[in-house]
């Protein structure tokens, strides 16, 4: 039973330290939509979503209401275009994205996502349709988001879709750099993707998943800082112990969240992810937690030692909050969508390859990453090459959402507004990878693989 306590505590989370729901997500499943006709395919999946997601945003903004919880997005994912529209005879899913852009804006969701290939041992038709169409498919469309997993560790990394993805990236950024290319910006490239991710842009409805699911994510990073300053100087096992507490007071409130949204559309729930998620806000940022513990900037010697800690201690907390954590939680470090992250690459202390290595041990990858323009795409195969790699060693998930933005160069910044925020431009190593990438072909799994 919660206590007075309890709730002026969460409400102070709320109203001081910038605690929010950062999505309820609804996964739907595509898969009984399937017809060889685009045409009825894409009137099919219009039709299931526009009816199932029908009641989405007004449940998500009355438990807001009613419990005064923020919840920043309402989001769809459904099962991966690749796989519920192979049945179609075409050689573009243009069309597919543009109904899947209409269903969201009719719903009033954010953003949809799922438009997405799982590739990592390699192609089939309706895969290799997919990545063709991601160019054209995002430039044309203001809610879709894409995802292509090319690397796990039970099967290794796919090379030739590296090498793919490098140029497709380019291509979304030429297409769209009239908007600074902000295609790229609904693009994940993933190692080892979860099936049951809220937060965009990788998420989809896993063909394992029901046939609906309320996957909700919750962030906090203000209010994990806000816990660190009641220990400052004390040794790092007092520091893990408090963000334990701290994320299990979080997951609480996710909890909450969906299993209200749950019973209200009498959709099954899925999971939580309790991913510190930042945002751009001043308070709001992963890289503040990190300076909290005793560094000058993120991105100092002990950055990845800091973030082991708090990414750890962050999931047990969790896991003793809900049964039924998924997704990626843990913390993310998006440059462009975190204050601190931003600050510490304008002052120098933050790099590509510092961000790199911290890759090993945080929730996800190289995340909102933008670069110059003239970064080749064997240049951008490597990076992503090099992300696929830690995931597929360490069995972990890994990604890259990397933005080459045409006419920026180093010491240039762009700015994508809202959640996204704004970077500035990194610095890419100079050395070419063309051989390396030219190669293809599949770089075998593990040894660590064989498990069965």
């Amino acid at each position: 039973m919660s206590t007075i306590q309890d709730i002026l505590e969460t409400n102070r989370m709320i109203e001081e330290n910038k605690l929010d729901v950062r999505t309820i997500t609804l996964g739907i499943s595509l898969r009984d939509c399937a017809h060889p006709d685009t045409d009825i395919f894409c009137r099919n999946i219009y039709d299931k979503i526009t009816r199932t997601a029908e009641h989405l945003v007004r449940v998500g903004e009355d438990i807001e209401a009613e419990y005064g919880i923020p919840i920043i997005n309402k989001r769809i994912s459904v099962t991966p275009i690749a796989i519920a529209a192979e049945s179609c005879r075409t050689d573009s899913y243009v069309p597919v994205a543009q109904a899947l852009d209409r269903a969201a804006k009719t719903v009033g969701v954010n953003f949809i996502g799922g438009f997405s290939a799982l590739v990592e041992k390699g192609y089939t038709k309706g895969d290799r349709v997919l990545i063709a169409s991601l160019p054209e498919a995002l430039a044309q469309t203001d809610r879709v988001c894409a995802s292509v997993n090319l690397a796990s560790t039970k099967a290794g990394i796919n090379m030739d879709c590296v090498r793919e993805m490098g140029e497709t990236i380019k291509r979304i950024a030429e297409l769209t750099r009239d908007r600074d290319a902000i295609g790229c910006a609904k693009l994940v490239v993933f190692a080892n993707v979860p099936e049951d991710n809220p937060f965009m842009a990788g998420a989809f409805h896993g063909v394992g998943e029901a046939e609906t699911a309320i996957n909700v994510g919750v962030s906090g990073p203000g209010v994990v800082k806000r816990a660190l300053e009641d220990v400052k100087g004390k040794d790092f096992g007092v520091v893990a112990e408090m963000i334990k507490r701290t994320a299990f007071k979080i997951t609480r409130v996710g909890q909450l969240v969906a299993q209200e949204a749950s019973r209200r559309m009498g959709v099954p729930f899925g999971i939580i992810d309790l991913s510190l998620a930042p945002t751009p806000a001043v308070g709001d940022s992963v890289a503040h937690i990190l300076e909290e513990m005793g560094l000058e900037s993120c991105g100092a010697p002990g950055t990845t030692a800091a973030l082991a800690l708090l990414n750890d201690a962050v999931k047990k907390g969790g896991l003793m909050a809900s049964s039924f954590v998924g997704g990626l939680s843990g913390a993310f470090i998006p440059v462009s969508e975190d204050a601190g992250m931003i600050a510490a690459v304008e002052c120098g202390s933050l790099s590509l390859e510092k961000l790199e290595a911290m890759t090993c041990v945080c929730s996800v990858g190289l995340d909102m990453i933008a670069v110059p323009g003239d970064t080749s795409a064997a240049t951008i195969s490597g990076i992503i090459a090099d992300e696929a790699a830690i995931g597929m060693i360490n069995n972990k998930t890994t990604a890259v959402r990397i933005i080459p933005v045409p006419g920026k160069k180093v010491g240039d910044s762009v700015e994508f507004g809202g959640l996204l925020g704004y970077s500035p431009i990194l610095k890419v190593n100079p050395f070419k990878a063309e051989d390396f990438i030219a190669r293809g072909g599949r770089i075998p799994a593990p040894i660590r693989s064989l498990t069965n």
